[in-house]
């Protein structure tokens, strides 16, 4: 196993092999001048983790590998994968309504014939729109600085009655973050415990992710950058996480009997058996054929099976940009997180930065390739 982590900002790529540098290196083009980037690769015994640029503008604080990130909507792997384990352990099941957990005189109006499951809401067939019903008027005012910070949960519970639900469930893939913060709100009422301390003592602690967390992420002119504040759906997008962490995540779904795990009242089984779980495919896309996974996206390519999902911050647009602007006004750079494995070629990827907003979507386009090159 090989680890070679670098602190130092732009200067040549640390010392990888020639082949490996040439693969990874287009993730470090393009990229703002005061944002930075963090890379962790896995290939089958090799572990390499290379970080460049600043958490912060002033170039104070150079990037590591335990620099946090907000995650975006890469949360959402996290969620499906606690559904997983909750599944695992006889707590819930896939098919079960959403009434059963949250109350019924607040939820969307959708057929009785078929109701939304747990199911639906992890593989985006609920039919419920991308966010909920009110939310942007709330995230005006503060577009800049928390969007989302003043939309509560007692905004959401008034706006779920009000919000259409979109054909029948389970009939067509639509994209809804809503949805999966549904998902995290029914599973915290399912356990009694609240989503943050549930993911915490489920996933995090016993896969050892000692940095991933709801807390604070990054910096701005040399000052810890609060997590984004999402009361209302934290399953939705509200993690934040480090190169370091997010590798141990990727390792664990490459190799479900080897990793280490904390066992605590028959953790290790349910969460293995999760693990697992996560990566089969559920739905297909119409025409494209690809594949939803428990929220992961799934695509056969001439590589073999690759399941990815991405996340970005600083704006509401766009698929999965669902997290509060790290920088704002004051010039922080928005952020864009990809995070992909193939299990076949035992091939893992995560690529994190800090970017202007208009250059996030080839980021993660690019460290898709950069994936599909590293299994190839």
């Amino acid at each position: 196993m090989s680890s070679q982590i670098t602190d130092r900002p732009p200067s040549p790529l640390p010392a990888l092999s020639p082949e490996l540098a040439q693969l990874i290196r287009p993730l470090f083009s393009g990229v703002s001048p005061t944002g930075g980037v963090a890379v962790a690769v896995i290939r089958g015994n090799e572990r390499t983790v290379v970080c460049r640029g600043y958490a912060d503008r002033s170039g104070a604080r150079p990037v590591r590998a335990d620099t946090r990130f907000a995650l975006g909507s890469v949360t959402k792997t996290f969620t499906g994968l606690l559904l997983a384990e909750m599944v695992a352990r006889g707590e819930v099941r896939y098919e079960d309504p959403i009434d059963r957990y949250l109350p019924a005189e607040v939820l969307p109006g959708y057929p009785q014939e078929r109701p939304i499951t747990l199911l639906h809401l992890a593989t985006h067939t609920s039919g419920l729109p991308r966010l909920p019903v009110g939310l942007l008027p709330s995230a005006l005012p503060r577009w800049f600085t928390a969007p989302y910070a003043t939309f509560s949960r007692p905004h959401l519970l008034r706006a779920l009655p009000r919000t259409p639900v979109r054909g029948m469930p389970g009939a067509q893939v639509r994209y809804s973050s809503l949805g999966c913060g549904l998902l995290g709100l029914a599973l915290e009422s399912a356990a009694g415990v609240r989503y943050e301390e549930l993911l915490a003592s489920r996933i995090c602690g016993p896969l050892g992710l000692i940095d991933t967390s709801c807390g604070p992420h990054g910096y701005r002119r040399g000052r810890r950058v609060p997590s984004f504040r999402l009361p209302a759906l934290p399953g939705a997008a509200a993690l934040s996480s480090t190169a370091d962490d997010m590798l141990r995540y990727l390792q664990a779904h490459l190799a479900v009997d080897a990793v280490p795990i904390t066992d605590r009242g028959g953790t290790a089984a349910a969460l293995k058996a999760a693990l697992r779980e996560v990566r089969l495919p559920r739905v297909e896309r119409r025409r494209s054929g690809a594949r939803i996974a428990l929220t992961w996206n799934q695509r056969s390519v001439e590589e073999g099976e690759l399941l990815f999902h991405t996340g970005s911050t600083g704006s509401l647009r766009g698929r999965g940009a669902t997290a509060e602007a790290s920088g704002g006004r004051d010039g922080g750079a928005a952020s864009a997180v990809f995070a992909g494995f193939n299990p076949v070629a035992q091939v893992g990827l995560v690529a994190m930065a800090s970017t202007l907003p208009g250059l996030r979507r080839r980021f993660t386009q690019t460290a898709y390739a950069t994936l599909r090159r590293l299994a190839g």
